[in-house]
């Protein structure tokens, strides 16, 4: 009997070989969206895809075409404004540590961005949502781990987990912002409605500087 990665992989390359590398990539990014109806849509767009071959990606026309594309760029929008708005902070022994709450799972599209960015630092990124985190070791391949939720405040000998329960230098940073914002402020300029425009409420609870 095949197992379920089997029958995953099966999958992966019929879609590949008999389709497109393209066509796979945009169900696989449709696949970390959160809207409950995505298997469909993605069965929908795939069935096109089988009737009408690679080119069905331009097929705006079709609705399962369209719906795919609408539902990627949710995906790839939230993973874009996670490049901007993820903030780390640094631990005692160096190791930089990052919450995010998105509504789609882009873990697996934001660890690569920091990963070139930061290659020789160890850091962890974790999704408060989905209790997983990306890894990356210092120099090495970053990864992804499950942190179960009733694991995160004892010691299982997990590192990530480790890494995540440590005391960071968030305090320290965050004061130097206030002081700074504080500073450079005019207040007869504020406009609270611009500042939601360019940075969304559901953002800022991960996010050292609104953390008063």
């Amino acid at each position: 009997m095949e197992t379920v990665r089997e029958k995953v992989e099966k999958v992966i390359r019929t879609i590949g070989t008999k389709l497109s590398n393209e066509i796979y990539e945009q169900v696989y990014i449709a696949s970390l969206s959160q809207e409950e109806e995505r298997p469909d849509r993605m069965f929908r767009f795939l069935a096109e895809a089988f009737r009408y071959g690679p080119g069905v990606v331009d097929m705006m026309q079709l609705p399962a075409v369209y719906e795919i594309f609408r539902i990627r760029r949710n995906v790839y929008n939230e993973n874009h404004l996670l490049t901007q708005f993820t903030r780390f902070s640094q631990t005692s022994q160096g190791v930089l540590v990052s919450r995010i709450g998105p509504k789609n799972d882009v873990l697996p599209l934001l660890a690569p961005h920091f990963a070139d960015r930061l290659p020789e630092e160890n850091w962890a990124i974790f999704d408060e949502k989905r209790a997983k985190a990306a890894v990356h070791p210092m120099g090495k391949e970053w990864f992804l781990t499950d942190i179960p939720l009733e694991e995160q405040g004892e010691d299982k000998g997990n590192r990530a987990g480790s890494w995540l329960r440590e005391q960071t230098d968030e305090e320290i940073y965050k004061n130097l912002w206030y002081t700074f914002f504080d500073a450079v402020a005019i207040r007869e300029r504020t406009n609270y409605k611009c500042q939601r425009n360019h940075l969304p409420l559901r953002f800022r609870p991960y996010m050292t500087e609104f953390n008063r």
